[in-house]
Protein backbone atom coordinates (compact mmCIF):
# COMPACT_ATOMS: atom_id res chain seq x y z
CA UNK A 1 0.00 0.00 0.00
CA UNK A 2 1.18 3.66 -0.68
CA UNK A 3 0.30 4.53 2.80
CA UNK A 4 2.66 1.93 4.31
CA UNK A 5 5.32 4.79 3.45
CA UNK A 6 4.06 6.69 6.47
CA UNK A 7 3.05 3.76 8.90
CA UNK A 8 5.10 0.42 8.26
CA UNK A 9 8.48 0.12 10.28
CA UNK A 10 10.23 1.27 13.54
CA UNK A 11 11.58 4.76 11.18
CA UNK A 12 7.80 5.61 10.46
CA UNK A 13 7.09 5.54 14.84
CA UNK A 14 6.60 9.12 15.12
CA UNK A 15 3.90 8.97 12.05
CA UNK A 16 2.10 6.54 14.15
CA UNK A 17 2.15 8.24 17.21
CA UNK A 18 0.59 11.12 15.62
CA UNK A 19 -1.93 9.10 13.85
CA UNK A 20 -2.68 7.31 17.57
CA UNK A 21 -3.29 11.00 18.81
CA UNK A 22 -6.08 11.51 16.15
CA UNK A 23 -7.92 8.42 17.57
CA UNK A 24 -6.42 5.75 15.48
CA UNK A 25 -5.98 2.33 17.16
CA UNK A 26 -3.45 -0.51 15.80
CA UNK A 27 -6.10 -1.97 14.10
CA UNK A 28 -6.79 0.91 11.96
CA UNK A 29 -3.65 1.83 11.14
CA UNK A 30 -2.56 -1.25 9.60
CA UNK A 31 -5.83 -1.20 7.31
CA UNK A 32 -5.74 0.85 4.06
CA UNK A 33 -6.18 4.76 4.40
CA UNK A 34 -8.53 6.63 2.34
CA UNK A 35 -8.94 10.18 1.87
CA UNK A 36 -12.77 11.48 2.48
CA UNK A 37 -12.16 15.31 0.58
CA UNK A 38 -14.82 17.60 0.41
CA UNK A 39 -15.71 21.02 -0.29
CA UNK A 40 -17.94 22.11 2.70
CA UNK A 41 -18.48 25.51 3.73
CA UNK A 42 -21.62 26.87 5.46
CA UNK A 43 -21.66 29.95 3.09
CA UNK A 44 -23.62 29.04 0.54
CA UNK A 45 -25.81 26.13 0.03
CA UNK A 46 -24.06 24.07 -2.74
CA UNK A 47 -21.95 22.44 -0.36
CA UNK A 48 -23.78 22.69 3.05
CA UNK A 49 -24.46 19.03 2.83
CA UNK A 50 -21.07 17.37 2.25
CA UNK A 51 -19.77 17.35 5.51
CA UNK A 52 -23.04 14.88 6.51
CA UNK A 53 -22.32 12.56 3.75
CA UNK A 54 -18.87 12.40 4.34
CA UNK A 55 -19.92 10.50 7.80
CA UNK A 56 -21.66 8.22 5.58
CA UNK A 57 -18.82 7.71 3.17
CA UNK A 58 -16.12 7.19 6.17
CA UNK A 59 -18.79 4.32 7.64
CA UNK A 60 -18.75 2.84 4.18
CA UNK A 61 -14.64 2.82 3.32
CA UNK A 62 -15.10 1.46 7.41
CA UNK A 63 -17.71 -1.09 6.62
CA UNK A 64 -15.26 -2.46 3.83
CA UNK A 65 -11.98 -3.06 5.43
CA UNK A 66 -10.58 0.38 4.92
CA UNK A 67 -9.86 4.03 7.38
CA UNK A 68 -11.18 6.62 6.26
CA UNK A 69 -8.99 9.69 6.53
CA UNK A 70 -11.14 13.17 6.53
CA UNK A 71 -9.84 16.53 4.45
CA UNK A 72 -12.18 19.73 3.59
CA UNK A 73 -10.60 22.16 1.01
CA UNK A 74 -12.15 25.21 -0.22
CA UNK A 75 -15.12 26.55 -2.10
CA UNK A 76 -15.75 30.06 -4.05
CA UNK A 77 -19.97 29.95 -4.41
CA UNK A 78 -20.47 31.63 -8.09
CA UNK A 79 -24.12 32.62 -6.90
CA UNK A 80 -22.72 34.58 -4.41
CA UNK A 81 -19.66 36.11 -6.49
CA UNK A 82 -21.27 36.71 -9.27
CA UNK A 83 -20.96 40.45 -10.46
CA UNK A 84 -18.80 41.08 -8.18
CA UNK A 85 -14.70 41.32 -7.56
CA UNK A 86 -15.15 38.13 -6.03
CA UNK A 87 -16.08 36.40 -8.88
CA UNK A 88 -12.45 36.54 -10.23
CA UNK A 89 -11.59 33.48 -7.30
CA UNK A 90 -14.41 31.58 -8.89
CA UNK A 91 -12.39 29.48 -11.66
CA UNK A 92 -8.91 29.70 -9.76
CA UNK A 93 -10.63 28.08 -7.39
CA UNK A 94 -10.91 25.31 -9.42
CA UNK A 95 -6.91 25.03 -10.22
CA UNK A 96 -6.52 25.68 -6.30
CA UNK A 97 -8.54 22.67 -5.28
CA UNK A 98 -7.11 20.21 -7.60
CA UNK A 99 -4.01 21.31 -6.33
CA UNK A 100 -4.66 21.11 -2.57
CA UNK A 101 -6.22 17.18 -3.05
CA UNK A 102 -3.21 16.62 -5.14
CA UNK A 103 -1.13 18.01 -2.08
CA UNK A 104 -3.23 16.82 1.09
CA UNK A 105 -3.52 13.28 -0.46
CA UNK A 106 0.28 12.74 -2.30
CA UNK A 107 1.83 14.48 1.09
CA UNK A 108 0.29 11.35 3.34
CA UNK A 109 0.64 8.93 1.18
CA UNK A 110 -2.81 7.65 0.78
CA UNK A 111 -4.08 4.91 -0.83
CA UNK A 112 -7.45 5.52 -2.33
CA UNK A 113 -9.85 8.71 -2.58
CA UNK A 114 -13.22 9.85 -2.12
CA UNK A 115 -14.08 13.26 -3.56
CA UNK A 116 -17.33 14.72 -2.46
CA UNK A 117 -18.03 18.11 -4.46
CA UNK A 118 -21.21 20.05 -4.86
CA UNK A 119 -20.96 23.47 -6.86
CA UNK A 120 -19.83 24.73 -10.26
CA UNK A 121 -15.95 24.78 -9.55
CA UNK A 122 -15.35 21.71 -7.27
CA UNK A 123 -16.92 19.36 -9.46
CA UNK A 124 -14.22 19.43 -12.17
CA UNK A 125 -11.95 20.15 -9.62
CA UNK A 126 -12.64 16.57 -8.11
CA UNK A 127 -12.11 14.93 -11.74
CA UNK A 128 -8.90 16.24 -12.43
CA UNK A 129 -7.26 15.74 -8.74
CA UNK A 130 -8.72 12.12 -9.90
CA UNK A 131 -6.86 12.24 -12.99
CA UNK A 132 -3.70 13.27 -11.94
CA UNK A 133 -3.05 11.54 -8.91
CA UNK A 134 -4.40 8.27 -10.63
CA UNK A 135 -5.18 6.09 -7.58
CA UNK A 136 -8.39 4.20 -7.03
CA UNK A 137 -10.94 6.66 -6.22
CA UNK A 138 -14.98 7.96 -6.42
CA UNK A 139 -16.53 11.00 -6.96
CA UNK A 140 -19.62 12.14 -5.75
CA UNK A 141 -21.65 15.44 -5.95
CA UNK A 142 -23.95 16.74 -3.44
CA UNK A 143 -26.64 17.02 -5.31
CA UNK A 144 -29.31 19.86 -6.70
CA UNK A 145 -31.39 21.44 -4.72
CA UNK A 146 -34.89 21.30 -4.70
CA UNK A 147 -36.61 24.30 -6.82
CA UNK A 148 -38.46 27.29 -4.60
CA UNK A 149 -41.84 28.05 -5.02
CA UNK A 150 -42.92 32.11 -5.73
CA UNK A 151 -46.82 32.37 -6.65
CA UNK A 152 -47.53 28.93 -6.75
CA UNK A 153 -44.82 28.65 -9.49
CA UNK A 154 -41.43 26.74 -9.16
CA UNK A 155 -38.46 29.06 -9.09
CA UNK A 156 -34.72 28.98 -9.08
CA UNK A 157 -31.71 31.33 -9.16
CA UNK A 158 -32.09 32.23 -12.46
CA UNK A 159 -35.36 33.62 -11.54
CA UNK A 160 -33.79 36.00 -8.72
CA UNK A 161 -31.15 37.37 -11.43
CA UNK A 162 -33.97 38.28 -13.82
CA UNK A 163 -35.59 39.75 -11.48
CA UNK A 164 -32.84 42.05 -10.88
CA UNK A 165 -32.85 43.23 -14.43
CA UNK A 166 -36.74 43.56 -14.51
CA UNK A 167 -37.24 45.76 -11.23
CA UNK A 168 -33.87 47.82 -12.74
CA UNK A 169 -36.50 48.29 -15.52
CA UNK A 170 -39.24 49.16 -13.28
CA UNK A 171 -41.21 45.74 -14.32
CA UNK A 172 -41.52 44.87 -10.55
CA UNK A 173 -41.17 46.72 -6.61
CA UNK A 174 -39.25 46.25 -4.23
CA UNK A 175 -41.54 43.92 -2.27
CA UNK A 176 -41.66 41.95 -5.88
CA UNK A 177 -37.84 41.37 -5.95
CA UNK A 178 -37.57 40.71 -2.51
CA UNK A 179 -40.06 38.13 -2.28
CA UNK A 180 -38.79 36.47 -5.20
CA UNK A 181 -35.32 36.82 -3.36
CA UNK A 182 -36.43 34.68 -0.28
CA UNK A 183 -38.55 31.71 -1.98
CA UNK A 184 -35.61 31.00 -4.69
CA UNK A 185 -33.73 28.52 -2.39
CA UNK A 186 -35.19 25.99 0.23
CA UNK A 187 -32.56 24.50 1.47
CA UNK A 188 -28.76 22.42 0.95
CA UNK A 189 -28.04 21.76 -2.66
CA UNK A 190 -26.83 23.58 -5.50
CA UNK A 191 -28.75 25.83 -8.10
CA UNK A 192 -31.29 23.57 -9.71
CA UNK A 193 -31.23 24.20 -13.24
CA UNK A 194 -29.10 22.33 -16.11
CA UNK A 195 -26.46 25.06 -14.94
CA UNK A 196 -22.63 24.37 -14.11
CA UNK A 197 -23.07 22.24 -11.00
CA UNK A 198 -25.76 19.68 -12.93
CA UNK A 199 -23.94 19.63 -15.89
CA UNK A 200 -20.78 18.46 -14.55
CA UNK A 201 -22.42 16.32 -11.94
CA UNK A 202 -24.19 14.84 -15.15
CA UNK A 203 -20.39 14.66 -16.95
CA UNK A 204 -18.96 12.35 -13.94
CA UNK A 205 -21.14 10.28 -14.44
CA UNK A 206 -20.96 9.76 -18.21
CA UNK A 207 -17.11 9.85 -18.06
CA UNK A 208 -17.59 7.01 -15.09
CA UNK A 209 -16.21 8.70 -12.27
CA UNK A 210 -19.21 8.81 -10.25
CA UNK A 211 -21.71 5.96 -10.42
CA UNK A 212 -24.33 5.73 -12.84
CA UNK A 213 -27.08 7.94 -10.86
CA UNK A 214 -25.56 8.81 -7.55
CA UNK A 215 -25.07 12.42 -8.59
CA UNK A 216 -28.77 12.94 -9.76
CA UNK A 217 -30.24 11.96 -6.27
CA UNK A 218 -31.61 15.29 -4.92
CA UNK A 219 -29.04 17.02 -1.91
CA UNK A 220 -31.82 16.37 0.80
CA UNK A 221 -33.36 13.19 -0.59
CA UNK A 222 -33.06 10.49 1.96
CA UNK A 223 -31.37 8.11 -0.65
CA UNK A 224 -28.54 10.59 -0.32
CA UNK A 225 -27.09 9.03 2.59
CA UNK A 226 -27.08 5.04 1.08
CA UNK A 227 -25.37 6.34 -2.19
CA UNK A 228 -22.93 8.52 0.11
CA UNK A 229 -21.91 4.99 1.99
CA UNK A 230 -21.97 2.72 -0.96
CA UNK A 231 -19.28 5.01 -2.60
CA UNK A 232 -17.20 4.43 0.46
CA UNK A 233 -17.51 0.53 0.09
CA UNK A 234 -17.15 0.85 -3.72
CA UNK A 235 -13.55 2.81 -3.29
CA UNK A 236 -12.44 -0.44 -1.40
CA UNK A 237 -13.71 -2.09 -4.37
CA UNK A 238 -11.59 -0.36 -6.71
CA UNK A 239 -8.51 -0.37 -4.28
CA UNK A 240 -8.54 -4.24 -4.52
CA UNK A 241 -9.03 -4.25 -8.10
CA UNK A 242 -6.80 -1.61 -8.63
CA UNK A 243 -9.61 0.18 -10.75
CA UNK A 244 -8.07 4.03 -11.63
CA UNK A 245 -9.40 6.72 -13.47
CA UNK A 246 -6.92 6.93 -16.07
CA UNK A 247 -8.57 3.24 -17.26
CA UNK A 248 -11.36 4.60 -17.33
CA UNK A 249 -10.74 8.15 -19.03
CA UNK A 250 -10.11 8.06 -22.72
CA UNK A 251 -11.52 9.36 -25.73
CA UNK A 252 -14.87 7.26 -25.85
CA UNK A 253 -15.49 8.94 -22.58
CA UNK A 254 -15.49 12.47 -23.35
CA UNK A 255 -17.24 11.58 -26.68
CA UNK A 256 -19.99 10.84 -24.68
CA UNK A 257 -19.69 13.11 -22.45
CA UNK A 258 -20.11 16.22 -24.91
CA UNK A 259 -22.93 14.52 -26.44
CA UNK A 260 -25.02 14.42 -23.06
CA UNK A 261 -23.96 17.90 -22.64
CA UNK A 262 -25.44 18.67 -26.01
CA UNK A 263 -28.56 16.14 -25.31
CA UNK A 264 -29.16 18.57 -22.34
CA UNK A 265 -28.44 21.86 -23.79
CA UNK A 266 -25.71 21.81 -20.99
CA UNK A 267 -23.82 24.79 -19.57
CA UNK A 268 -20.79 26.30 -22.39
CA UNK A 269 -18.65 25.93 -18.99
CA UNK A 270 -18.18 22.08 -19.54
CA UNK A 271 -16.66 22.72 -22.62
CA UNK A 272 -13.51 24.38 -20.75
CA UNK A 273 -14.02 21.98 -17.87
CA UNK A 274 -13.83 19.19 -20.02
CA UNK A 275 -11.09 20.41 -22.00
CA UNK A 276 -8.82 21.02 -18.47
CA UNK A 277 -9.79 17.35 -17.41
CA UNK A 278 -8.58 15.78 -20.45
CA UNK A 279 -5.41 17.61 -20.31
CA UNK A 280 -5.27 16.53 -16.63
CA UNK A 281 -5.60 12.66 -18.10
CA UNK A 282 -3.46 13.26 -21.41
CA UNK A 283 -6.49 12.71 -23.40
CA UNK A 284 -6.09 14.28 -26.86
CA UNK A 285 -8.81 16.49 -27.27
CA UNK A 286 -9.36 19.64 -28.73
CA UNK A 287 -12.12 22.45 -28.51
CA UNK A 288 -13.05 21.43 -32.24
CA UNK A 289 -14.28 17.59 -30.77
CA UNK A 290 -16.86 19.57 -29.36
CA UNK A 291 -18.60 20.66 -32.67
CA UNK A 292 -19.40 16.97 -33.60
CA UNK A 293 -21.09 16.21 -30.40
CA UNK A 294 -23.16 19.21 -30.40
CA UNK A 295 -24.23 19.36 -34.52
CA UNK A 296 -25.38 15.94 -34.07
CA UNK A 297 -26.88 15.32 -31.29
CA UNK A 298 -30.70 16.80 -30.53
CA UNK A 299 -31.47 18.50 -27.38
CA UNK A 300 -33.73 16.05 -25.84
CA UNK A 301 -34.11 17.22 -21.97
CA UNK A 302 -36.07 20.09 -21.21
CA UNK A 303 -34.37 21.44 -18.53
CA UNK A 304 -33.63 25.27 -17.40
CA UNK A 305 -32.51 27.49 -18.56
CA UNK A 306 -33.87 27.09 -21.67
CA UNK A 307 -36.71 24.89 -20.65
CA UNK A 308 -38.89 23.93 -18.06
CA UNK A 309 -37.54 21.76 -15.52
CA UNK A 310 -35.45 21.39 -12.49
CA UNK A 311 -32.75 18.54 -11.75
CA UNK A 312 -35.11 17.72 -9.08
CA UNK A 313 -37.88 16.20 -12.06
CA UNK A 314 -34.87 15.08 -13.84
CA UNK A 315 -34.08 12.96 -11.07
CA UNK A 316 -37.84 11.94 -11.11
CA UNK A 317 -37.88 10.77 -14.68
CA UNK A 318 -34.76 8.27 -14.11
CA UNK A 319 -32.00 10.91 -13.94
CA UNK A 320 -29.07 10.98 -16.26
CA UNK A 321 -29.53 7.40 -17.48
CA UNK A 322 -32.52 8.00 -18.96
CA UNK A 323 -30.86 10.95 -21.45
CA UNK A 324 -27.88 8.55 -21.58
CA UNK A 325 -30.87 5.00 -22.62
CA UNK A 326 -32.42 7.83 -25.66
CA UNK A 327 -28.85 8.68 -27.28
CA UNK A 328 -27.99 4.56 -26.52
CA UNK A 329 -31.44 3.76 -28.29
CA UNK A 330 -30.47 5.83 -31.05
CA UNK A 331 -26.75 4.73 -31.53
CA UNK A 332 -25.37 8.41 -30.28
CA UNK A 333 -23.43 7.07 -27.24
CA UNK A 334 -20.06 4.54 -27.05
CA UNK A 335 -19.48 1.87 -24.36
CA UNK A 336 -17.11 2.43 -22.06
CA UNK A 337 -15.54 1.79 -18.55
CA UNK A 338 -17.23 3.39 -15.33
CA UNK A 339 -16.19 3.38 -11.75
CA UNK A 340 -18.05 0.60 -10.73
CA UNK A 341 -16.57 -2.00 -13.04
CA UNK A 342 -19.52 -2.72 -15.47
CA UNK A 343 -19.69 -0.20 -18.55
CA UNK A 344 -21.73 2.54 -19.27
CA UNK A 345 -24.20 0.49 -20.90
CA UNK A 346 -24.31 -2.00 -18.40
CA UNK A 347 -24.73 0.82 -15.53
CA UNK A 348 -27.65 2.59 -17.84
CA UNK A 349 -29.30 -1.09 -18.51
CA UNK A 350 -29.53 -1.62 -15.18
CA UNK A 351 -31.42 1.55 -14.15
CA UNK A 352 -34.71 1.98 -13.67
CA UNK A 353 -37.21 4.04 -16.25
CA UNK A 354 -40.13 5.93 -15.62
CA UNK A 355 -43.27 5.15 -18.13
CA UNK A 356 -45.10 8.76 -17.45
CA UNK A 357 -42.51 11.76 -17.38
CA UNK A 358 -42.61 14.37 -19.93
CA UNK A 359 -38.55 15.48 -19.00
CA UNK A 360 -36.75 13.69 -21.87
CA UNK A 361 -37.75 13.17 -24.85
CA UNK A 362 -36.97 10.21 -27.39
CA UNK A 363 -34.46 11.23 -30.09
CA UNK A 364 -37.43 10.52 -32.59
CA UNK A 365 -39.04 13.73 -31.04
CA UNK A 366 -36.15 16.21 -29.79
CA UNK A 367 -37.19 19.65 -28.56
CA UNK A 368 -34.29 20.79 -30.90
CA UNK A 369 -32.73 19.24 -34.01
CA UNK A 370 -28.96 20.12 -32.62
CA UNK A 371 -27.13 20.40 -29.08
CA UNK A 372 -27.14 23.85 -27.22
CA UNK A 373 -24.02 24.96 -28.27
CA UNK A 374 -21.02 25.40 -31.20
CA UNK A 375 -17.60 26.50 -32.02
CA UNK A 376 -17.44 29.50 -33.43
CA UNK A 377 -14.24 30.93 -35.64
CA UNK A 378 -12.96 34.19 -37.38
CA UNK A 379 -10.83 37.21 -37.56
CA UNK A 380 -12.46 37.65 -34.09
CA UNK A 381 -11.62 34.28 -32.59
CA UNK A 382 -8.92 32.49 -34.16
CA UNK A 383 -8.91 30.38 -31.61
CA UNK A 384 -12.22 29.48 -31.25
CA UNK A 385 -15.03 30.47 -28.92
CA UNK A 386 -18.84 29.10 -27.86
CA UNK A 387 -22.04 30.03 -28.84
CA UNK A 388 -24.58 29.37 -26.26
CA UNK A 389 -27.90 27.94 -28.05
CA UNK A 390 -30.25 27.86 -25.54
CA UNK A 391 -32.18 30.43 -26.94
CA UNK A 392 -35.15 30.29 -29.01
CA UNK A 393 -33.20 28.90 -31.84
CA UNK A 394 -31.78 31.74 -33.68
CA UNK A 395 -28.54 31.22 -35.36
CA UNK A 396 -27.61 34.53 -36.84
CA UNK A 397 -26.99 38.19 -35.55
CA UNK A 398 -25.46 40.91 -37.29
CA UNK A 399 -25.15 44.90 -35.47
CA UNK A 400 -23.00 47.42 -34.05
CA UNK A 401 -20.65 46.60 -31.36
CA UNK A 402 -20.99 48.41 -28.06
CA UNK A 403 -17.78 47.86 -26.49
CA UNK A 404 -17.28 47.62 -22.63
CA UNK A 405 -13.95 47.26 -20.82
CA UNK A 406 -15.79 45.15 -17.80
CA UNK A 407 -18.47 43.45 -16.23
CA UNK A 408 -19.52 46.41 -14.50
CA UNK A 409 -19.16 48.76 -17.34
CA UNK A 410 -21.51 46.37 -19.36
CA UNK A 411 -24.05 45.87 -16.48
CA UNK A 412 -24.35 49.61 -15.71
CA UNK A 413 -25.12 50.35 -19.45
CA UNK A 414 -27.85 47.59 -19.31
CA UNK A 415 -29.14 48.97 -15.84
CA UNK A 416 -29.46 52.44 -17.40
CA UNK A 417 -31.27 51.38 -20.23
CA UNK A 418 -28.81 52.86 -23.23
CA UNK A 419 -28.71 49.48 -24.77
CA UNK A 420 -31.10 48.94 -27.83
CA UNK A 421 -32.04 46.00 -29.57
CA UNK A 422 -29.28 45.16 -32.82
CA UNK A 423 -26.12 45.86 -30.34
CA UNK A 424 -23.91 43.65 -30.00
CA UNK A 425 -22.22 44.10 -26.26
CA UNK A 426 -18.65 43.56 -25.74
CA UNK A 427 -16.77 43.20 -22.71
CA UNK A 428 -13.41 42.34 -22.70
CA UNK A 429 -10.69 42.15 -20.73
CA UNK A 430 -12.36 39.29 -18.92
CA UNK A 431 -10.43 36.38 -20.04
CA UNK A 432 -8.62 33.99 -17.97
CA UNK A 433 -5.52 36.18 -17.91
CA UNK A 434 -7.28 39.95 -18.11
CA UNK A 435 -9.79 39.40 -15.79
CA UNK A 436 -7.94 37.45 -14.32
CA UNK A 437 -10.12 34.48 -13.30
CA UNK A 438 -12.43 34.56 -16.69
CA UNK A 439 -15.76 35.86 -14.67
CA UNK A 440 -19.39 35.01 -15.53
CA UNK A 441 -21.61 37.15 -16.89
CA UNK A 442 -24.73 36.13 -15.79
CA UNK A 443 -25.59 39.32 -14.07
CA UNK A 444 -25.35 41.04 -17.22
CA UNK A 445 -27.52 38.45 -19.56
CA UNK A 446 -29.98 37.67 -16.73
CA UNK A 447 -30.48 41.50 -16.41
CA UNK A 448 -30.72 41.68 -20.45
CA UNK A 449 -33.43 38.90 -20.23
CA UNK A 450 -35.41 40.54 -17.19
CA UNK A 451 -35.93 44.25 -19.75
CA UNK A 452 -37.41 42.02 -22.08
CA UNK A 453 -33.81 42.34 -24.39
CA UNK A 454 -32.98 38.72 -24.69
CA UNK A 455 -33.29 38.11 -28.20
CA UNK A 456 -32.86 41.62 -29.24
CA UNK A 457 -28.99 41.72 -28.55
CA UNK A 458 -26.06 39.52 -28.80
CA UNK A 459 -23.42 39.31 -25.92
CA UNK A 460 -19.86 38.58 -26.88
CA UNK A 461 -16.92 38.20 -24.59
CA UNK A 462 -13.35 36.76 -23.65
CA UNK A 463 -15.26 36.11 -20.35
CA UNK A 464 -17.58 33.44 -19.83
CA UNK A 465 -21.27 32.63 -18.68
CA UNK A 466 -22.76 30.96 -16.29
CA UNK A 467 -24.88 27.89 -17.16
CA UNK A 468 -28.23 29.36 -16.21
CA UNK A 469 -27.31 32.32 -19.30
CA UNK A 470 -29.62 31.87 -21.95
CA UNK A 471 -29.67 34.34 -25.09
CA UNK A 472 -27.82 34.59 -28.01
CA UNK A 473 -24.42 34.57 -26.30
CA UNK A 474 -20.89 33.97 -27.29
CA UNK A 475 -18.08 33.21 -24.72
CA UNK A 476 -14.63 32.14 -24.32
CA UNK A 477 -13.13 34.27 -26.81
CA UNK A 478 -9.44 33.33 -27.85
CA UNK A 479 -7.01 34.67 -27.81
CA UNK A 480 -8.42 37.20 -24.99
CA UNK A 481 -7.87 41.25 -25.42
CA UNK A 482 -5.26 41.14 -22.27
CA UNK A 483 -2.78 39.07 -24.79
CA UNK A 484 -3.80 40.65 -27.91
CA UNK A 485 -6.45 38.77 -28.98
CA UNK A 486 -8.63 40.72 -32.06
CA UNK A 487 -11.53 41.65 -29.57
CA UNK A 488 -8.78 44.14 -27.70
CA UNK A 489 -9.06 45.70 -31.14
CA UNK A 490 -12.85 46.54 -31.98
CA UNK A 491 -13.93 49.59 -31.65
CA UNK A 492 -17.53 51.67 -30.61
CA UNK A 493 -19.89 50.91 -33.71
CA UNK A 494 -17.91 48.11 -35.70
CA UNK A 495 -20.26 45.55 -37.51
CA UNK A 496 -20.05 42.38 -36.06
CA UNK A 497 -21.32 39.21 -38.13
CA UNK A 498 -22.30 36.07 -36.23
CA UNK A 499 -23.39 33.17 -37.94
CA UNK A 500 -24.13 29.50 -36.21
CA UNK A 501 -24.52 28.07 -39.99
CA UNK A 502 -21.16 28.59 -41.19
CA UNK A 503 -19.85 28.95 -37.53
CA UNK A 504 -17.67 32.37 -37.71
CA UNK A 505 -17.75 35.95 -36.26
CA UNK A 506 -16.40 38.57 -37.51
CA UNK A 507 -16.14 42.01 -38.44
CA UNK A 508 -14.93 44.13 -41.48
CA UNK A 509 -13.27 46.86 -39.59
CA UNK A 510 -9.49 47.31 -40.01
CA UNK A 511 -7.76 45.24 -37.59
CA UNK A 512 -4.66 44.97 -39.00
CA UNK A 513 -4.00 48.53 -39.17
CA UNK A 514 -5.30 49.02 -35.29
CA UNK A 515 -2.84 46.57 -34.01
CA UNK A 516 -0.11 48.64 -35.00
CA UNK A 517 -1.14 50.91 -32.02
CA UNK A 518 -2.19 48.38 -29.74
CA UNK A 519 -0.32 48.29 -26.18
CA UNK A 520 -1.72 45.55 -23.58
CA UNK A 521 -3.63 47.11 -20.87
CA UNK A 522 -1.69 47.18 -17.22
CA UNK A 523 -2.49 44.17 -14.99
CA UNK A 524 -5.71 44.36 -13.14
CA UNK A 525 -3.51 42.65 -9.97
CA UNK A 526 0.09 42.22 -8.86
CA UNK A 527 -0.13 39.77 -6.06
CA UNK A 528 -1.05 37.10 -4.92
CA UNK A 529 -3.37 34.34 -6.24
CA UNK A 530 -4.89 36.08 -8.94
CA UNK A 531 -1.76 37.46 -9.97
CA UNK A 532 0.03 33.99 -10.52
CA UNK A 533 -2.78 32.66 -12.20
CA UNK A 534 -3.15 35.71 -14.71
CA UNK A 535 0.85 34.61 -15.50
CA UNK A 536 0.77 31.01 -15.13
CA UNK A 537 -2.78 30.15 -17.03
CA UNK A 538 -3.74 28.90 -20.79
CA UNK A 539 -5.75 29.71 -23.23
CA UNK A 540 -9.64 29.43 -22.87
CA UNK A 541 -9.63 27.33 -25.84
CA UNK A 542 -7.41 24.89 -24.09
CA UNK A 543 -9.17 24.94 -20.85
CA UNK A 544 -7.61 27.92 -18.94
CA UNK A 545 -5.81 25.70 -17.08
CA UNK A 546 -2.69 26.27 -15.16
CA UNK A 547 -1.24 22.84 -16.93
CA UNK A 548 1.97 23.11 -18.31
CA UNK A 549 1.08 21.59 -21.25
CA UNK A 550 -1.57 24.84 -22.27
CA UNK A 551 1.50 27.12 -21.89
CA UNK A 552 2.99 26.47 -25.34
CA UNK A 553 4.12 29.09 -27.29
CA UNK A 554 1.41 30.42 -29.21
CA UNK A 555 0.79 30.72 -33.21
CA UNK A 556 1.13 34.63 -34.11
CA UNK A 557 -2.33 36.14 -34.13
CA UNK A 558 -4.32 36.51 -37.16
CA UNK A 559 -6.42 39.13 -37.94
CA UNK A 560 -7.10 37.85 -41.78
CA UNK A 561 -11.08 37.07 -41.96
CA UNK A 562 -11.73 33.30 -41.94
CA UNK A 563 -14.81 31.56 -42.67
CA UNK A 564 -15.06 28.26 -41.01
CA UNK A 565 -12.91 26.65 -38.13
CA UNK A 566 -10.65 24.82 -41.14
CA UNK A 567 -10.01 27.79 -42.53
CA UNK A 568 -8.64 29.40 -39.16
CA UNK A 569 -6.24 26.37 -39.03
CA UNK A 570 -8.49 24.48 -36.83
CA UNK A 571 -8.66 20.20 -37.74
CA UNK A 572 -11.27 18.44 -36.17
Amino acid sequence: MRSDLIKTGPDRAPARAMLRATGLQDSDITKPLVAVVHTWSNVSPCNLNLRDLAEHVSAGIRAAGGTPIEFNTIAVTDGIAMGTPGMRASLISREVITDSIELAVDGHCLDAMVVLCGCDKTIPAAAMAMARLNIPAVALYGGSIAHGNHNNHPITIQQVFEAVGAHGAGKIDDAELAAVEKDACPGAGACGGQFTANTMAMVLQTLGLSPMGFNDIPATHPAKAHAAFRCGELVMDCLREQRKPLDILNQTAFRNAARMVAATAGSTNAVLHLLAISREADVPWTIEDFEPASAHTPVIADLLPGGRYTAVELFGAGGSARVAQELIAANMLEDSPTVTGRTLFEECAAAPRAEQQDVVHPVSQPLKPRGGYSILYGNLAPEGCILKLAGKGATHFEGRARVFESEEQAFAAVQAGTLTKGDVIVIRNEGPAGGPGMREMLGVTAALIGRGLGDDVALITDGRFSGATHGFMVGHIAPEAVRGGPIALLHEGDRIVIDAQSRTISTDADLATRRASWQPPAPKVTRGALAKYAQLVGSASEGATTHPSTNAPKQPITTQPVTSGIDAGVTA
